[in-house]
Parts: C-alpha cells; structure tokens; sequence
C-alpha cells in the first residue's frame, strides 16, 4: 500500500483520500466516525451494514480502494468496539502495533495508518450515535441485590409479584411458601402473608416486565444461573400460572376498623416463637419490637443485650439462625427459622471449594487462582486463614472491600452467606495481585492486564476477552 503524506495541496473528497488515509464506504446508518488529526482531510463515518473502512491507492492514477480495516461495535457495551487490520501492513492503535488481530477500542483511541507515526496521518474514534442511541434505548440500572428473591436468596427465577406490597419472589419459592402457610392456617379463607413484609397478600402474579430484566441479567452475569436441579425442583413447586386472588375480599366498611392489643398482633401476626413460649429465659412483652430475618423471613424480638449479635455487620440485614440457636429453639418450635450455617463468625466457617462469584464470575480468574493454590500445596481454608490474619493485622487496602462497616469487620465478625463469599474475592483479589509473575500458570504468564480491570464489563459477555486479558488488576481507565 502506497503510504501517503499528511498534508496535500487540495483537501481530499469525503469518499476518498490521499495516499493511505481511509475513507468511508458506505454513509448510511453511520454510528461512529475517525476523526483526522489534519483538519484538511475530511471524517470517516463507519456505517452499521458496512464496518469495513477502504483506502484509496495512488488517487493520481484513479485509484484503486482497498480495504484497510474493519470496525465493529461491541454488542454488549455500547461504548466500545474493536477494529481489525485488513491491510497487509501493520497499523498503531493507541501506541501499540496492531497486525491482523482485532483489539478493543474505545472512543478517545488514537488510530495511525501505517506502522511508523512520522508522515501517517492519525484517527480519534469516536462514536457518534451514543446521544440518539440513549433517546431511543430506556436503560434502567438495577442493582442484583434488589432483583433477588427473599425467600432463596437467589435471582428470580419466573419471578412473581405480591399485591398490595409488590414484593416480588420466585415462582416456585413463593408456591412453596403458600402451601405451608394454607396448611398451617386454621382458616383457610385468610390472606397469607407477604414473606418480605408480612402484609396479607390480596393476590399474586407472574410479571412479565420482571422476567424480561430477570433474563438480561443472567446473560450479563452467567455465574448467576442455577443448577438444572434447581430449576426442575422450583418449576416443580409452581402453581401460579395467572393472576390469583387470595382470600375473601370483604367490602370495604366506613366505620372505622376495631384495634386489636400489641399482643394480639405480636401472637397473630408475628410468627416468633418467643411471643408464645418462654426459650433461654425470654419470652417477649407486649409490643416489643421485632426484627424480620432476610433469609426466611421469620420474626425475632430485637435484643440489644445478647452476646449473638442479630444483623450482619457487612450489610446491615437480620439473620436469625445464630440467635435461635442460643435460645435452644430449632426447627421443631418453629419452622421460619433459618439453618445456623447462614449467619457465623468469619473465623468458624470453612471453605473447601471457591465461590462462583470468585472475581467477578470470570471463570477463566477462578480456574487461574485454583490452579496458584493447588501449585503452592496449600489447601484452599489455609489459603484464606492466612489473609485472614492479614486482613486482621491492617496489611491488606481496605477500600475494594464492597462491605458496610469495613474498619469494624474482623476474623471474629459475624456476617452471612453472601457477604462472606465478597469478602473471600476480596482476600483472593490481593492473594492474585500479589503472588509473582513467574508463579502463575504458564498460560496467564504474559496476558496484558485489561484498562478497566475488576470494572470491566466486557469480561462477563465476551469470554474471548475475558480469556486474553488479565482482568485482577486496578482499573487504569475510567472510573478507578
């Protein structure tokens, strides 16, 4: 290819330019543009049906296009793509020779024609249909936390809705949950109760709006998917199909409603065993406030005064497991009551296997760390026991930590299922970043670290990227 100069007498025609600069091939449906560095020479619009950008070779002669890249947008992230070199030298994207493998670029990239910088003219990516893209697309940011079913713990799975409250709840799970609570009930024509808030359900419905956002996040978060087990036995349990009503609607009355005592509603409504029954020396006084636990939704009178504490310190939710069991009640009192294993001490849990959420679900990072801790002879517990002394003596940054309360959390903390296994890909993040090159799986020895780090978005859609690119480092771009 004829290299060219960056400068001419005449400024270039729009479909065409001097010597090796590119030119558009098609105008249509343009998304992003290259602008030159040489306002002489006119932009480059790269078209949606047509991502291949040409060159125009000896334009004295009449010239002859040939193709010199190809540049498409990331399906998954619509603020970068990734451009190949199609010309049979080779091209500078952002300082690094590119030949023929495609690279990700992101608006702000610099792009030189030719392998030496000197006389080449250089492109700024840009892209340009970002604005009319947000008018046209309603985005909506959910955080997985709020789109987790209350009940299980885990993403919506033919997730239902709740009124009047709207809580929302697995299909299967909240079935499940309706079952036991008609067969527990003496009357069969009351409401259940809300397993979240524990208003009396009116009636429950499949929402489908839900399970649409429920789909979008297990394709951007595969870690996310359940077993096939899992789902055979929820699909089992479902029996809301349409729209249910739930007990006898009464019409409705002007007089004002009779006010029952603080504890007919602690005996009525609050399913704690300790409103009906002394255990451990306690039994509840009328009106004593109560705290409802996340994991089964079960009622515990709030107590200040106890060694077991009640919340989870990293992220502020009541768990009752631990407290049931200092009291000497199980599951045989009462059966809203969760299993012990929910809520400990960080220092009397064992791990054997690495979470699937084990640096943010890439699993290619998961199997590279596995691969450290079997090559070093340690045992996974043992792995994690010594940064948990670390972490105890203040020698590990604290700020990556995604915990409420961080500077209050120790070895002898406790804290729930979820919040320990953010806090193992805390521990293991640090355990990556500081163990030598040279003791990494041959495989992972020379991988370039990826600009957007433990940030990047790219790694959960695209797994070749999340192969190439070592993904446990900090961020050097964007929002660190």
């Amino acid at each position: 290819m004829d290299a060219g100069e960056c400068s001419t007498s005449q400024p270039p025609r729009p479909s065409s330019a001097s010597g090796s600069s590119p030119a558009s091939a098609s105008a249509s449906a343009a998304w992003a543009k290259l602008v030159p560095a040489d306002p002489a020479y006119p932009e480059v619009e790269v078209a949606e049906d047509d991502a291949v950008v040409c060159s125009l070779v000896a334009p004295a002669a009449g010239g002859e296009e040939v193709a010199w890249c190809e540049i498409r947008r990331d399906a998954g992230d619509a603020s970068s793509a990734s451009i190949r070199n199609l010309s049979s030298d080779a091209i500078i994207v952002d300082g690094k020779i590119v030949k023929q493998e495609p690279v990700d670029i992101k608006p702000g990239s610099e792009i030189f024609s030719e392998p030496q910088k000197e006389g080449h003219l250089v492109y700024t990516f840009e892209i340009t249909a970002a604005k009319d893209q947000d008018k046209n697309n309603v985005k909506i940011v959910l955080d997985i936390e709020n789109a987790k079913c209350s009940i299980c713990l885990n993403l919506w799975h033919d997730v239902v809705t709740v009124a009047p409250c709207l809580h929302n709840f697995c299909n299967g799970c909240f079935s499940e949950w309706l079952r036991r609570s008609s067969s527990k009930s003496r009357d069969k024509s009351q409401s259940a109760a809300c397993p979240q808030c524990r208003t009396a359900v009116q009636s429950v419905g499949r929402n489908h709006f839900l399970h649409n956002i429920e789909e979008a996040i297990l394709q951007a978060f595969s870690s996310l998917q359940r077993s096939d087990e899992e789902i055979a036995l929820l699909e089992s349990y479902a029996s809301v199909k349409s729209n249910i009503v739930l007990g006898k609607q009464k019409n409705q009355s002007r007089k004002r409603p009779f006010s029952r005592s603080s504890d007919e509603i602690n005996n009525a409504d609050l399913p704690c065993p300790q409103c009906r029954t002394e255990f451990g020396g306690f039994r509840c006084s009328p009106g004593a406030a109560h705290l409802q636990c996340n994991g089964c939704g079960g009622m515990m009178p709030a107590r200040s005064n106890v060694n077991i504490p009640q919340k989870c310190l990293g992220c502020d939710k009541a768990f009752c497991g631990s407290y049931w069991c200092s009291q000497g009640v199980d599951s045989s009192h009462c059966n809203l009551i969760c299993s012990q294993e929910t809520f400990k001490m960080i220092s009397q849990r064992h791990i054997s296997r690495l979470p699937d959420t084990v640096h943010g679900g890439n699993p290619y990072e998961k199997d590279i760390t596995e691969k450290c801790i079997q090559q070093s002879g340690k045992t996974l517990q043992a792995v994690i026991a010594e940064w948990i002394s670390k972490f105890d003596n203040m020698e590990i940054d604290r700020s990556r930590l995604q915990l409420n309360n961080v500077d209050a959390i120790t070895s002898r903390t406790y804290i729930c299922n979820h919040c320990y296994n953010k806090f193992i890909d805390f521990l293991l993040y640090w355990y990556r970043v500081s163990m030598p090159r040279n003791l990494l799986p041959p495989d992972a020895v020379n991988r370039e670290s990826c600009w957007y780090g433990f940030m990047c978005r790219t790694q959960h859609h695209r797994p070749d990227h999340a192969k190439k690119l070592n993904h446990v480092c900090r961020p050097t771009r964007g929002n660190p």
